[in-house]
């Protein structure tokens, strides 16, 4: 009975939660009209407020596997305050049907495709508002703005978010705000030096303007409080700053205080809203087995299917040929998630604790699949839904789709072998963390033994772990629901897919 309370208040806390995010995303996004518009292929979308009438144009870039989505706080913020704002999706990532081309490493490569790109953005923005123009680009955005507005004398001001970019010089770009993450060192002591090109002799400090928006040489650094490298699109100072600074630039003279697009907050509250409604609607699935399975396995026997794989995984895939889906990097993943699975496997069939028998696949397999299409209805809702409304753009294109089934192929045999081995009557407590771990770590060791070809992976592996630790409190339960450990393991292997195939760039062969 205090079970189904706790549930029940669960619920109506979560749907209380989800309902005020929601009313306070609407507001933060009042008072601006949106048009989506294709610039030469390029999906790109408008906001305005359609009371106000010319007016500057702020050209806004996402950075690196992201999507224009995830630049919606400062074109909200933009439009409120009279500007124009516009942002788009590069070549290779969200609804652009482009692959990106070029060598990703290399200035003549991508680099120079995703200046083209934003300059085709630019030529098309001047023609919506009074002919003055501005960027902001976030993260590996912020080089390419440099580089656009070194290309463009017309450019009144450029606002580089999470910056780091060698092209940057005392007189390029113009009028140049930096801002960065408090919680984002390095990154912080590119932004002094780049505002130092000005400052001398003195040291530049955060927070101080340094030389004259007249001639072009104004250029600052500001360090947002508790803030990391996404973060800091979200807080309020970074949209008040880049704000201000582009109302200097444009000389516009503000009698009121200036409007923000505050949906940081509401976006967490949203996340967390829908994270309280997992464990109630785990109750929808229906029981795959009534004694549960699994491996079952004590710590004494975990430990040559938590090692063996993590060390011998990478190393096997080290000189093998790993190139053949057009996703950056994805082809390795899918290769290591197989043959960590498949090695993991091969563990439990040494210990004989593998699955076999009708009670894991063949007599409770109606159960079963109607317990993973359930629960892959629930990480639609909970996951897909609102990432791809308020995060990043999450609903794959067709291009996508062969990715995704590729990526399915590896994380299958992996997450079925991974959710067996650590479950089961009597099995080790913290077994699931382990192999997580363990995970992460061979992923490690796969950068170290070929770092020029995987270096990526290291941007995707924060990521990886926040999907481990949500799907894996979500797997506990569902597994205390089911009894069963592949419903998890087969909804979680294609929702792990899907979030690799849909967000990671897409790359010309």
């Amino acid at each position: 009975m205090q079970g189904r309370l706790i549930t029940v208040a669960l619920a109506l806390i979560g749907a209380l939660a989800v309902a005020a995010a929601l009313v306070n995303l609407r507001e933060a996004r009042s008072g601006v009209a949106t048009e989506r518009v294709a610039i030469d292929n390029i999906p790109a979308t408008i906001y305005r407020d359609p009371d106000a009438g010319k007016a500057p144009v702020v050209v806004i870039a996402h950075g690196f596997a992201g999507s224009e989505t995830l630049m919606h706080s400062f074109a909200y913020t933009f439009a409120r305050n009279g500007l124009i704002a516009i942002t788009f999706d590069f070549a290779g990532h969200g609804r652009n049907p482009k692959p990106l081309t070029g060598d990703i490493t290399e200035v003549d490569g991508a680099t120079r495709t995703l200046v083209a790109e934003t300059e085709k953005v630019l030529n098309y923005a001047r023609t919506l508002g009074d002919g003055r123009v501005a960027l902001l680009g976030h993260s590996m955005a912020s080089d390419i703005v440099v580089r656009a507005a070194a290309q463009n004398p017309d450019i009144a001001a450029t606002v580089a978010v999470s910056m780091f970019s060698p092209a940057v010089t005392r007189q390029v770009p113009k009028n140049l705000l930096i801002v960065v993450g408090d919680w984002e060192g390095m990154l912080k002591q590119e932004a002094l030096r780049a505002t130092g090109l000005v400052s001398s002799p003195e040291d530049p400090g955060a927070g101080v303007t340094y030389g004259n928006f007249a001639d072009g040489t104004a250029r600052r650094a500001y360090f947002s409080s508790f803030a990391e490298h996404v973060g800091v699109l979200y807080r309020p100072e970074s949209l008040i700053e880049a704000q201000r600074w582009l109302d200097q630039a444009f000389g516009i003279a503000r009698a009121s205080d200036i409007a923000i697009a505050e949906r940081g907050r509401w976006i967490a509250l949203l996340f967390a809203g829908l994270a309280l409604l997992v464990k109630p609607l785990t109750l929808l699935l229906p029981v795959v087995d009534p004694t549960p399975t699994g491996a079952g396995l004590r710590w004494k026997d975990l430990w040559l299917p938590i090692l063996l794989p993590a060390v011998a995984t990478p190393v096997i895939l080290r000189p093998l040929p790993t190139h053949f889906l057009p996703v950056l990097v994805g082809d390795y993943l899918a290769c290591h998630f197989a043959l960590y699975g498949i090695l993991t496997m091969l563990c439990l069939w040494w210990l004989r604790r593998g699955w076999s028998g009708p009670s894991a696949v063949s007599a409770a397999g109606a159960r079963l699949a109607l317990a993973t299409v359930l629960l892959l209805g629930i990480y639609a809702v909970i996951v897909v839904w609102p990432i791809n409304a308020e995060f990043t753009h999450f609903v794959p294109t067709f291009a996508r789709a062969p990715v995704i089934a590729a990526m399915s192929a590896g994380t299958l045999l992996y997450f079925s072998a991974d959710e067996w081995l650590t479950r089961g009557r009597d099995h080790a407590r913290g077994a699931y963390l382990a192999t997580k771990a363990a995970f992460i770590l061979s992923l490690m060791i796969a950068v170290a033994l070929d770092f020029e070809r995987l270096f990526f992976l290291l941007i995707i592996v924060p990521v990886i772990v926040l999907f481990f630790l949500f799907f894996g409190i979500v797997s506990n339960w569902v597994y205390a629901r089911t009894g069963n450990p592949l419903v998890a393991g087969l909804a979680n292997a294609i929702a792990i897919a899907w979030a690799i195939g849909v967000v990671f760039p897409m790359v010309a062969a």
